[in-house]
């Protein structure tokens, strides 16, 4: 069994595959209107593609000669979930710095044994 969150982010680890996501999220588009704004060719492009199918980000059907792909935002949806559980180490900054959010003022710091 694949660990789906892993490919997951496997997947949005290269600026190619977030930037074919970013473009669904717009619409359906075919693998050669995917593949025209990269310096690369369509098999280099499919390959990307299968990335992206194997992880579940994106699903291909077929439309008479054409190929089209579009999101399937479920993977992003759990990466997400499971992200938030970070949340608080990015989200109170003041937090580590020892200043108190509400007031303004500095807390003692812990005493560690």
């Amino acid at each position: 069994m694949t660990d789906r969150l892993g490919s997951t982010f496997a997947a949005l680890a290269d600026p190619t595959r977030r930037a074919i996501l970013a473009r669904l999220a717009s619409g359906e588009a075919s693998v050669t209107e995917l593949g025209a704004p990269f310096a690369m060719s369509l098999p280099a492009v499919s390959k990307h593609l299968k990335v992206l199918e194997r992880a579940g980000l994106i699903a291909r059907a077929r439309e008479a000669q054409w190929r089209l792909c579009r999101l399937d935002a479920a993977p992003l949806r759990d990466a997400m979930a499971w992200l938030s559980r970070y949340r608080r180490f990015w989200s109170s900054p003041l937090r580590r710095l020892g200043v108190a959010p509400r007031t303004g003022t500095k807390r003692r710091p812990s005493k560690r044994t």
